[in-house]
C-alpha cells in the first residue's frame, strides 16, 4: 500500500453524499477500476469550505478569468470563502505526495475545463474552471489532471496514467 500512487479525487466521484442535491457522482471506473492500483485523496471544496449538506446550487459569474462564485438563489458570494480554504488545501496537499488529481468535470469548484461562467446578462459561456481546481493547478502546475468525462476516452485515459506513473518515479529517484 505504501508504494501506491496517490491520487487526488473529488470525493464525490468516489460515491461520497457532498453534492449540493446529497448525492453523489461515482464513476465506477476511478472507484473499482483505477482504485486497485492507487490511493486517493478524496477532496470535496463545497463541504470542506464550510457550506452544508444539502446546500444551494452555487455558480460561477462575471470574468471567466477571476470569476464569482455565488449560490443561485439567494445570491450570496462565496466567493472568498472558497478561496481562503482552497489556499490553505492546496498548501496542505503539499505533504500527501500527489502524483495527480481527478476533479469532477463542469464543477464551479473542480471543474478544469469548460465550466459555465455567467456574464453579466446571465448568460452562460463554458470557458472557464472552478475556484478550487484554478488554485490547485496554480500551485501545482506540474501535477497532471484530468476530469472523469475525459477519462472514458482511451486515449487520455493512457496519457493520464502514465503521467501519474511517471511523477511517481521522478519523485522516487
Amino acid at each position: 500500500m505504501e508504494n501506491r500512487i496517490k491520487l487526488g479525487v473529488s470525493a464525490c466521484l468516489l460515491g461520497e453524499n457532498v453534492r449540493y442535491d446529497g448525492g453523489h457522482r461515482l464513476d465506477c471506473f476511478i472507484r473499482d477500476t483505477l482504485g486497485e492500483y492507487v490511493n486517493f485523496v478524496p477532496v470535496c471544496p463545497e463541504v470542506e469550505c464550510g457550506m452544508p449538506i444539502p446546500r444551494e446550487a452555487i455558480q460561477l459569474e462575471r470574468d471567466p478569468e477571476s470569476p464569482r462564485l455565488v449560490t443561485i438563489g439567494s445570491r450570496k458570494d462565496m466567493t472568498k470563502q472558497m478561496l481562503d480554504w482552497a489556499t490553505a488545501r492546496v498548501r496542505g496537499l503539499e505533504s500527501e505526495g500527489l502524483c495527480g488529481y481527478i476533479f469532477k468535470s463542469r464543477s464551479p469548484s473542480c471543474g478544469i475545463r469548460g465550466v459555465k461562467v455567467h456574464n453579466e446578462k446571465g448568460m452562460p459561456v463554458k470557458n472557464g474552471a472552478g475556484l478550487f481546481a484554478r488554485a490547485f493547478m496554480k500551485h501545482f502546475p506540474l501535477l497532471p489532471t484530468e476530469d472523469e468525462d475525459r477519462l472514458h476516452d482511451p486515449g487520455v485515459r493512457e496519457n493520464f496514467i502514465e503521467s501519474i506513473f511517471a511523477v511517481k518515479l521522478r519523485n522516487h529517484v
